[in-house]
């Protein structure tokens, strides 16, 4: 038996695993408008940068920093997508969808980026470095 606070909390609960259902399909959507021959080539720089941030298994800021760790993943990536699929003809975004879809219903799991997790890595370590010998005068 559901308490109230947890009927309450379900229509919430519901709302956020669609969106985020539907966060994942747009870029997926990027991911295969990016190799579109169709896509320009601003679009297919700006679908490229916002599907490997968010591949990435390594955020930019921690998701363990209170509040600032998830707006990224909040406010960023929606705002990268949103800008991408502005730039990108709509049958190209429509034949993207399509095999988004197709992917997300035979495979379940995401491609790795391990090339912006290394770079968004060299960024901590330089940001170490430039602490460390600014601090250390």
């Amino acid at each position: 038996m559901q308490t109230d606070l947890e009927s309450g909390l379900q229509p919430l609960l519901d709302r956020l695993s669609r969106w985020a259902g539907e966060l994942k399909a747009q870029l997926f959507t990027l991911w295969f408008c990016r190799s579109h021959p169709d896509t320009p080539v601003l679009a297919k720089i700006v679908a490229a940068l916002v599907v490997a941030y968010a591949f990435s298994p390594i955020d930019l800021i921690p998701d363990f920093i209170p509040v600032i760790g998830y707006l990224d993943d909040l406010v960023v990536v929606p705002a990268g997508i949103y800008l991408a699929l502005r730039l990108i003809p709509e049958h190209v975004i429509v034949a993207s969808r399509q095999k988004a879809d197709l992917w997300i219903a035979e495979r379940k799991n995401k491609p790795r980026n391990y090339f912006a997790a290394s770079l968004i890595l060299a960024v901590w370590a330089a940001l170490a470095y430039w602490g460390w010998t600014y601090f250390a005068r």
